[in-house]
């Protein structure tokens, strides 16, 4: 039985296309016959909003140039969406929020064992409940419906706790060439960018699970 193949997800929770990466990377690992392990890291595709988020309608507008356009995608995204079973509420989302404390809770959702099912919160609270994920209560809330100590983050999200530890994170993937989300990088050494198809996916585990076999066997020959 060989060793999970280790898969670190580079996304940010207000990304659109990091959902059905997520969704397409489920699909994946259903194809696959590799195990893999898969951690989550953060990033930020706007750290300049300030902590009490940003009205949706005004940042996007001012973002993309006009209501218009932004409908337009959202259109897009939301047939695609729908093709990975995710029922994207565009209109339901009025806060763009700063994602600073949202990656703190992804971090130590990894030490609870949890980090998948507060990643998967968020997005769905995010982007098909329309919930401010820059909330302080809000956050706190999904840890504790996730199976983590409510009371304990709360007071966590209240310090400085890791803050500066993921934005070293963030720093740390814009280092190494990451500029676009989600980005996926296999042991270290084989990345995609993008939500790649499934199969892609899929034949990249097989790729580098197939190098690491042919390395161990030169290894003990």
């Amino acid at each position: 039985m060989r060793d999970p193949l280790g898969i670190d997800v580079i996304s940010d929770v207000v990304c659109p296309w990091c959902f059905v990466g997520k969704r397409r990377l489920e699909q994946a690992i259903a194809l696959s016959d590799v195990p893999v392990t898969v951690r989550w890291r953060p990033f930020q595709l706007d750290s300049t909003i300030p902590p009490e988020g940003k009205s949706r309608r005004d940042y996007l507008e001012q973002k993309f140039g006009s209501l218009e356009r932004v409908g337009a995608m959202h259109e897009n995204i939301t047939k695609l969406g729908a093709e990975v079973g995710i029922p994207f509420a565009f209109d339901k989302i009025e806060v763009s929020p700063n994602t600073l404390d949202a990656h703190r809770l992804i971090r130590w959702a990894a030490d609870a064992k949890v980090q998948e099912a507060i990643v998967e919160a968020l997005f769905r609270a995010y982007f098909i409940d329309g919930r401010n994920i820059g909330d302080r209560e809000v956050l706190a809330d999904i840890a504790g419906s996730a199976g983590m100590d409510r009371k304990s983050v709360a007071e966590r999200l209240a310090s400085d706790d890791d803050r500066a530890e993921v934005q070293a994170d963030i720093v740390g993937a814009q280092r190494i060439g990451v500029t676009g989300v989600p980005t996926f990088i296999i042991e270290n050494r084989y990345g995609l960018v993008g939500a790649q198809p499934p199969e892609e996916l899929a034949r990249a585990f097989a790729q580098v699970a197939a190098e690491a076999t042919d390395e161990g066997r030169a290894l003990a020959g």
